[in-house]
């Protein structure tokens, strides 16, 4: 499992989320409550997510 990983995105206002890939999809957590657990997401719910986020931007 690789290491997680801050988004860019997160540098303001505390609202900051963080990443880690894994063998079956991708985990997200709250960076400012970690103790919390994260969301796992397979490959194809992660691209469907980011496909319908970049169609809104």
């Amino acid at each position: 499992m690789s290491e997680w990983r801050k988004s860019s995105y997160s540098d303001t206002g505390g609202q900051c989320v963080e990443v880690r890939m894994r063998d079956g999809g991708i985990d997200v957590r709250d960076t400012m409550n970690r103790e919390a657990g994260h969301l796992s997401f397979g490959h194809t719910e992660w691209n469907a997510l980011l496909d319908l986020v970049k169609s809104h931007a």
